[in-house]
């Protein structure tokens, strides 16, 4: 095994485009690099309004300390489509329970009323849960934040194809008309569940294409890069988001790039750690298919990492729903149970 670099490669979004407006090549070469090699990196220059990251920051911290009976009139257990709070403990990553409580969103939709049985992904579409009568805030900058992840995603996902031989707008069409991405306002905890040790978050891989963290600087991520065994801690830089890359790419790209694992430690008892992650990701019936990359690329590929107990699908509504119905049993036994493991 090749041991991981020192750092995560840190790259500044604002040298993206020249001045005529086309990308970078310098930014485009660094840009390939990271996602090849690490498949985790850190952007700064991203485009957040003074005071955005601080005020979303203090907004989830003051949803937290609501109650607990205020946060569960949120309960995600009331969800069919998977949103809402999810108590402390209660989602898990490979059968564990995480030390964390978070409050999961996504566009705001009517449910999807009837569906094909082959395309179960559509009862994902659905409302959120927000605290409105008690703190109208966390909706309004939870969503200012999600539109603002949005644009970052696809300039950066439009990056990636350029630096993969493609057209600029090559990944655009999957993202056309209602992308289904996905948002968390998660608060860790250390101590107080039993059952999760020091896990934050166990080891996994994202399912998307592009998944964009801002991180308190409190710290406790760590990836294992491609070819390592170690694990690499990702230092928090104040105001920077840390991007990875999922398992969609992975499928499009035969591994050239690489959904990287990773997890979360959970902090010391006593102590909060507060992340904002967002997971740009396309329609729900849009199926990935495998991209024409350039030989030298091609031949660098490492082929997928499949997990025989958590294939990647093509699919991206099939790879969403597996994983949410994986992390959160007690939703999908109440209202999915022909989802669960037979």
């Amino acid at each position: 095994m090749k041991a991981p670099q020192a750092t995560i490669p840190v790259l500044d979004m604002s040298t993206a485009r020249l001045a005529d407006g086309s990308f970078n090549p310098e930014f485009i070469d660094q840009l390939r690099d990271a996602a090849h090699r690490v498949g985790f990196f850190q952007i700064t220059g991203y485009g957040a309004a003074e005071g955005q990251v601080s005020g979303l920051l203090d907004s989830m911290k003051r949803f937290f300390d609501l109650p607990l009976e205020e946060r569960l009139k949120l309960d995600n257990r009331n969800s069919p489509h998977f949103r809402g709070y999810t108590r402390m403990g209660t989602e898990r990553t490979q059968g564990r329970a995480d030390a964390r409580e978070q409050l999961d969103y996504s566009p705001e939709s009517e449910p999807v009323a009837d569906y094909p049985q082959d395309q179960q992904y559509w009862l994902l579409r659905g409302p959120n849960q927000w605290p409105d009568e008690v703190q109208p805030d966390l909706r309004e900058n939870a969503m200012a934040w999600a539109e603002l992840m949005s644009s970052v995603g696809q300039e950066l996902l439009s990056a990636i194809g350029v630096g993969l031989g493609l057209p600029e707008d090559y990944f655009d069409e999957p993202f056309a008309g209602t992308p289904h991405w996905m948002g968390k306002l998660v608060h860790y905890v250390g101590g107080v569940v039993d059952d999760a040790g020091d896990q934050g978050v166990g080891v996994h891989a994202d399912y998307g294409f592009v998944t964009l963290l801002l991180q308190d600087m409190i710290g406790g991520l760590e990836v294992r890069p491609p070819e390592s065994d170690e694990w690499l801690p990702v230092e928090p830089i104040e105001g920077a988001l840390v991007v990875n890359l999922g398992e969609m790419l992975e499928v499009a790209t035969d591994g050239y790039i690489t959904a990287t694992v990773h997890r979360v430690t959970a902090p010391p008892p006593g102590v909060d750690r507060y992340s904002v992650p967002f997971f740009w990701a396309p329609r729900l019936d849009a199926v990935i298919d495998p991209v024409p990359l350039p030989e030298d690329l091609q031949s660098a590929s490492r082929g997928r990492t499949d997990d025989p107990s958590n294939p990647m699908l093509s699919s991206f509504g099939a790879n969403m729903l597996k994983g949410r119905a994986r992390a959160h049993p007690d939703v999908t036994e109440k209202f999915h149970p022909q989802l669960l493991p037979r």
